[in-house]
């Protein structure tokens, strides 16, 4: 951790009582960034830019702000271990270390625009300055949570073919067991103190690099991130997000839902391997160029997290139901919680009896939220609105959320259902841009021409689970007649995707 304390020891370091008076008095000369044209592009009033890259585009600008003067110097983010060790970075300190990170990935690493990397780590500073370099480099970043075995870690290393893995100590013996199994691993990068064989020390490599690097110009429609969802009904999809998708989709809940104001700080608990803490610790609050918190906090301590809210001038909060079921079991007025004004919650239903408790308690509302890897919110309750209480509120926009019958009727009120997003005209810029599969190109030879393709399908299917690991078979399958090659008979894999997804 001391390479990433060494930007913060440049300016004054403040008492807590400091900062929280700091935050208050800069709250009138803070001033943001013009964001109606990407709320218009939100309401789909305005088509999205053909360029986008949120490094850049977004957090290079509050950098430029923050110099000039017209943004206040609150954190970008500011880490806390509960044990004494903290850091702030402004959204230039932010800038500088992600470009050295960047440097890192694109030279020792030896990554290029486009190839994949699993990022496995827990609530440090490093996953987010390298979420960051990553969107600088063009490399496309999946996240995981540190509680994946080596099996998941296997699985998604293959299916994924990623070329490289960041994580920190605890996780190497268990990569390590796997490795060899995975033949697009290039590149294992550890975040430790120590050293370990076969893996490239980031914490010294990120000293020596160079602060100097280029963003690199992307596409709003070029991938950005892959998150793997849950696996509920069967293996972990990957759901891959576009440069805006996450980067912009939020625009507008960022004001209804999170209702994020200049000044404010923001609290999100949300382990790092999911994507509601893309949403909520990186890409909404960022946008809106306000200070991301974050308490490293392994496990969740019911204690430690409201002596936290009461020692910090944290004014938003948002956690799972989980976490307020077992908070409201506490003595709530013991504690004084004097800058939080807005709570949110959202993964799961939120029991209507724990929100009154709470509300009882703190005088607070909490406001829950309903989305998925794939779309990001797509219903809110939002902040001024009456809440009703087991309702996960109206939609966000842009979506058209409906509640459908089996057969795709929408219902009347007060009828049960199935969720739906009604698309028209076109598809809404902030869903995912596709579910990242294994597609098998086959020619057949004149023996098998004539045969069931669709049960062919299925034999082949059978025949590849039986001699490589089961989740490795393709889940589609497409007869050619021939497979477009070099001029030396390589297959070009390039052409196929065009074929499959168009251009991206």
């Amino acid at each position: 951790m001391q390479i990433l304390l060494k930007l913060k020891t440049l300016r004054p370091v403040w008492s807590c009582q400091s900062l929280c008076r700091a935050f208050q008095n800069d709250n009138k000369r803070f001033t943001s960034l013009d964001l109606s044209q990407y709320e218009a592009i939100n309401r789909g009033d305005k088509e999205v830019p053909e360029y986008f890259n949120f490094a850049s585009d977004v957090l290079d600008q509050w950098s430029k702000a923050e110099k000039d003067g017209s943004r206040a110097s609150n954190p970008a983010l500011w880490w806390i271990d509960g044990k004494g060790k903290e850091v702030r970075w402004s959204f230039e300190e932010l800038g500088v270390l992600s470009r050295k990170a960047a440097n890192v990935l694109s030279g020792p690493c030896g990554l290029q625009r486009g190839d994949r990397v699993v990022l496995i780590l827990p609530r440090v500073p490093e996953w987010w300055l390298l979420n960051v370099a990553c969107i600088r480099s063009g490399i496309v970043f999946l996240p995981g949570t540190p509680q994946l075995t080596a099996k998941d870690i296997q699985y998604r290393l293959q299916v994924s073919q990623a070329k490289c893995i960041i994580t920190h100590d605890t996780l190497t013996p268990a990569v390590d067991s796997i490795s060899s199994s995975c033949p697009f691993l290039k590149t294992k990068l550890l975040l430790s103190e120590g050293r370990r064989g076969g893996w490239l020390n980031f914490k010294e490599l990120l000293d020596v690099a160079p602060s100097d690097h280029s963003c690199v110009k992307t596409k709003s429609d070029e991938p950005m991130t892959i998150y793997f969802t849950s696996g509920t009904t069967g293996s972990p999809k990957m759901a891959e997000h576009s440069q805006s998708s996450l980067a912009l989709g939020l625009a507008l809940s960022g004001r209804s839902w999170l209702d994020i104001r200049p000044s404010d700080i923001i609290w999100n608990m949300s382990d790092t391997g999911w994507v509601k803490a893309g949403l909520g610790s990186v890409f909404a609050p960022w946008l809106r160029g306000i200070t991301v918190f974050v308490h490293s906090m392994p496990q969740f301590e019911p204690r430690e997290f409201l002596n936290t809210l009461s020692q910090y001038p944290i004014t938003t909060v948002c956690s799972a139901p989980t976490a307020y079921r077992m908070l409201v079991q506490h003595d709530l007025t013991s504690y004084k919680f004097k800058s939080l004004r807005h709570c949110l919650t959202g993964g799961e239903p939120l029991n209507p009896e724990v929100m009154v408790q709470w509300k009882r308690q703190t005088g607070l509302d909490i406001y829950e939220g309903y989305g998925q890897t794939e779309v990001g919110i797509i219903s809110q309750n939002e902040k001024g609105k009456k809440i009703k209480p087991g309702s996960m509120g109206t939609p966000a926009p842009p979506y058209d959320v409906q509640i459908i019958d089996e057969n795709g009727n929408i219902l009347p009120r007060g009828e049960e259902g199935d969720i739906a997003i009604r698309i028209k005209s076109k598809r809404p810029f902030c869903f995912f841009s596709r579910y990242v599969v294994v597609k098998a190109f086959v020619v057949l030879s004149p023996s098998f021409a004539s045969h069931n393709p669709e049960k062919l399908t299925l034999e082949l299917q059978e025949h590849v689970k039986k001699v490589t690991a089961p989740y490795k078979y393709p889940r589609k399958m497409e007869f050619v007649q021939e497979l477009p090659k070099t001029i030396t008979g390589k297959i070009r894999r390039n052409v196929l995707r065009k074929k499959e997804w168009g251009p991206i």
